[in-house]
């Protein structure tokens, strides 16, 4: 079982790694990459994500400022921090934390970030650029699922690759990334949502699955083929009486049941989400060099 894990923290500690060098020739030319993180009301689990992206900078060397700020927040005054943080030359990358309150509209939050400023890579103008297959920023996820796949010696290249979940975070931009014609990428791909008839029958032609709706335990053996790899993108907290937190984390795959018929999965935690980080902090250090008229 051991060899079929993908260790999502080791291959985030080899990409840090390289980072690093990357950092430090910035900083001897006099610019440290900055990375500010908004993060707007009291949802414990954004809490802690922005937490774990700012302790990650930190131990990289790149400056990391969260900014709170309360649920009642405007969309104007969202509006007119975003605008701060953009005239800001120490600054190079700008994160809205999601979700947002629902009186917040996250396209808007996301359109007021300047396009070189948008690490997440979410701005419209990104976005666009992504799907032209001219990309300045690749969404976090999207590309850290990317990297872990090189990083295991999987080329989705000629592949069946079938995603399960149509999200504009995780679904639709990695489907537009598969189907690019680039190294690591020139798949056939199959999006799965609440209109497909059959998900079961698509997800067994799967050589590739990977796992983005939000429902835990979703994906079972008899859904997946003989040694498929599974990325499950899934974080779904699910009540558990035995543990200390009297809750666990678990993916959108039954990984116990599914486990046996994987060449390779990805655990959850410890998976997709740490290497997520990593490419925030990689998308942060090309934002620098964007805005300071270095080479790329």
């Amino acid at each position: 079982m051991q060899g079929k894990l993908i260790d999502g923290k080791a291959i985030a500690r080899e990409i840090k790694e390289e980072l690093k060098k990357d950092i430090e020739d910035l900083k001897t030319k006099g610019i440290t990459p900055g990375l500010a993180a908004v993060l707007i009301g009291d949802d414990p689990a954004s809490h802690i994500y922005v937490k774990n992206k700012a302790r990650a900078c930190r131990k990289a060397g790149i400056y990391s400022e969260v900014i709170t700020r309360p649920a009642e927040t405007t969309g104007d005054q969202l509006h007119d921090l975003i605008e701060e943080l953009n005239n800001r030359s120490d600054i190079h990358g700008i994160l809205i934390q999601s979700p947002l309150p629902k009186h917040l509209n996250e396209l808007d939050a996301a359109t007021d970030i300047n396009p070189l400023k948008d690490v997440d890579g979410f701005h419209p103008v990104n976005m666009g650029y992504m799907l032209l297959g001219s990309p300045v920023y690749l969404p976090c996820t999207p590309f850290g699922i990317i990297q872990i796949l090189n990083h295991i010696g999987v080329n989705p290249k000629g592949k069946k690759i079938v995603i399960l979940g149509r999200g504009n975070i995780v679904g639709k931009p990695l489907a537009v990334i598969l189907m690019q014609k680039w190294e690591m990428c020139n798949a056939t791909v199959t999006v799965c949502h609440t209109g497909t008839a059959d998900i079961p029958a698509e997800t067994r032609q799967a050589d590739i699955l990977v796992a983005a709706m939000g429902k835990h335990g979703f994906v079972k053996a008899e859904m997946i083929k003989e040694g498929v790899v599974i990325i499950d993108v899934g974080v779904n907290r699910v009540d558990d009486p035995e543990s200390e937190k009297g809750y666990r984390i678990c993916g959108d795959v039954d990984f116990d049941g599914c486990i046996e018929k994987a060449s390779k999965i990805t655990p959850v935690p410890g998976g997709v989400g740490p290497v997520t980080i990593a490419m925030l902090l990689y998308n942060t250090v090309r934002a620098s060099k964007f805005l300071s008229n270095k080479k790329i």
